[in-house]
């Protein structure tokens, strides 16, 4: 038999009530007393299921600190009434207070909301938490500002706020993302996700407070930050508020902005993200969009109302125009893709991972084609180059002719720039300059290092050219690539002519920590045929035919062609050296190691 368990006082107090006689069974955690100390009572638990044998107290006796309550008998599990400690679980027997709490809570939640839920999922559109719960690991999300609700105490019955108005429209927070792969403080992140249930997502002064405090936490914990940005913009109704004309002394967007170049910035779109909205989605880092999203500086009421038209919301800033024009780095199918991708894109910030399979490297050699006046896809290329589904691509409908997004190679994450030659003959182009230009820095403030894969000759030229800027756009690479604090990596595919290659290459081959060309690749002051055309004008003019200077400028081309090849461009020095095609990643790894 087992022998009788003392219960004692665990403080000095005085007795208020005695909760059961000798004889009665008890279960684990079963209240049995009450005592009292210092205007505060504290319940005396079971520390097991047994039976009471013995009591040594009555109501209103004065006890000191472990002086003897009660003695219990513990019982096996044969004696333990499992119904009783069941029953001790439940929210029934739990304090008012925590039942309060637990229903409060159940406001906030889609189970206390479901006809908001059902009006989501008819448009075909998750709720904000179940975009939570697919972004944020499990058991590690700290909510913060959970109780708030529309500042609307005054004209709107403060019960229906509670469930209506929850979380006053947007749920802010830190969890842990990727953290199988990158354990630790590395995978904490802060969250900002929009509720469009709430009051069609309008930002409203506690929800402001809410964003504030989330990006001052990711400020001084230097924590990444997601942002879901769906919502219209500002809210006129808080009436509530009545220390405010316009609002405009708000520090969100000075905070958004403040952590550029600080922590990575990820924006999420999906259905309509207007004014504010917008704002804070074109301010980030990287902005996904989904198919379904519309994305403007001002929504249907301030268009018409500053009489420049009646639009309906899907008129402003569809999709195929945000992606076309750069707002919109990525395009994802619907709010789960575009979830997948933020986690994806996060981890390419997040650091370098152990596990990766890569193509086999001898098919790079057959990538090109023989004759160098063909086109090819260079994307084959930068994905077998790889590490297989690593590839990420960002802006591909702006500023086609080069190429920028994330890789990894053997596991260790890289931005990419690249030319590609079906888009303008692979010319850098005004917007491709810039394109490029963001995303170095991009690079550099958050320290990834940068392989560039140049095929270009050189930057577009004209008078089309000059009117969009080209002097001054064009140099914005030269500048992106001068500040750049991580090692760049340049492999010359083919291609490489004037002020154009030099760009991609930071602004000088020299700026690469290690340059290197296929043995397809060619080099010069400018592109082949002008530069014989340029340098060698009076001897083409003196020909005597035109079949005598056709001639003659062939074989003045294959001259140039031979003087910069890529393997007398190493031979003076101009680059670092000539490799396989099947040795690249090898050496790229070996470069930055």
């Amino acid at each position: 038999m087992p022998n009788r368990v003392s219960i004692k006082a665990p403080v000095a107090s005085v007795v208020v009530q005695v909760l059961v006689k000798v004889g009665d069974s008890v279960s684990r955690g079963a209240v049995v007393a009450l005592v009292e100390s210092m205007k505060v009572q504290t319940q005396i638990k079971a520390p097991m299921a047994g039976q009471v044998k013995q009591l040594y107290v009555s109501e209103g006796q004065t006890l000191q600190k472990d002086d003897a309550v009660m003695d219990v008998l513990p019982l096996d599990d044969s004696g333990i009434d499992k119904a009783a400690e069941a029953e001790a679980d439940t929210p029934e027997t739990l304090n008012p207070a925590l039942q309060d709490y637990y229903a409060r809570v159940t406001q906030t939640l889609d189970t206390g909301r479901e006809s908001d839920v059902a009006k989501r999922h008819k448009r075909g559109f998750r709720t904000a938490r179940e975009n939570l719960a697919d972004l944020a690991d499990p058991e590690t999300f700290v909510e913060y500002g959970q109780m708030a609700v529309a500042a609307q105490r005054g004209r709107r019955d403060y019960e229906d706020l509670k469930t209506r108005t929850a979380a006053d429209g947007v749920i802010t927070g830190t969890a842990s993302i990727n953290s199988k792969q990158f354990p630790g403080k590395t995978s904490r992140t802060a969250l900002v996700i929009n509720d469009y249930s709430v009051l069609a997502g309008t930002q409203g002064y506690f929800h402001h407070h809410k964003i504030d405090r989330m990006l001052e936490v990711a400020k001084e914990q230097q924590l990444p930050v997601i942002m879901y940005t769906e919502g219209g913009g500002g809210r006129p109704g808080d009436t509530d508020v009545q220390t405010q004309i316009g609002g405009l002394h708000l520090m969100t967007w000075v905070a958004w902005s403040e952590l550029s170049g600080q922590v990575p910035r990820i924006a999420v779109a999906n259905g309509y993200n207007f004014a504010g909205n917008a704002a804070l989605f074109g301010g980030a880092d990287i902005t996904i969009a989904t198919k379904e999203s519309w994305i403007g500086m001002a929504g249907p009421a301030m268009i018409e109302g500053g009489g420049l038209g009646s639009f309906a919301a899907t008129d402003i800033g569809p999709i195929d125009v945000q992606s076309s024009n750069g707002v919109v780095d990525i395009v994802a199918d619907d709010e789960a893709h575009a979830t997948a991708l933020a986690k994806k894109v996060l981890g390419y910030f997040q650091g370098p991972i152990d596990t990766w399979h890569c193509s086999e490297q001898a098919q790079l050699r057959t990538l090109l084609p023989e004759d160098r006046r063909f086109t090819y896809d260079v994307r084959n290329i930068i994905t077998s180059l790889a590490d297989k589904l690593s590839f990420t691509e960002l802006r591909r409908d702006y500023g086609a002719a080069i190429i920028t997004g994330f890789i990894r190679i053997e596991g260790k994450p890289f931005g990419v720039i690249c030319n590609d030659c079906k888009v303008l003959g692979g010319a850098i182009d005004t917007v491709a300059a810039e394109k490029a230009g963001e995303f170095m820095t991009l690079c550099s403030d958050f320290g990834i290092p940068l392989l560039s894969l140049c095929d270009t000759p050189g930057f577009m030229v004209g008078p089309d050219s000059e009117k969009e800027g080209a002097a001054r756009r064009m140099g914005s690479m030269f500048t992106a690539g001068a500040k750049m604090r991580v090692p760049i990596v340049t492999i010359f595919l083919r291609k490489a002519y004037g002020l154009g290659a030099m760009a991609m290459a930071g602004g000088s081959f020299a700026k690469s920590i290690y340059s290197a060309a296929w043995p397809t690749g060619e080099f010069g002051a400018m592109g082949l045929e002008g530069a014989v055309r340029l340098g060698f004008k009076k001897e083409l003019e003196a020909a005597a035919t035109d079949e005598e200077r056709d001639a003659l400028f062939e074989e003045l081309l294959a001259a140039m062609y031979e003087r910069g090849k890529a393997t007398e461009a190493a031979a003076f020095l101009e680059i670092d050296g000539v490799i396989d095609p099947a040795d690249t990643r090898r050496m790229v790894v070996n470069a930055i190691a």
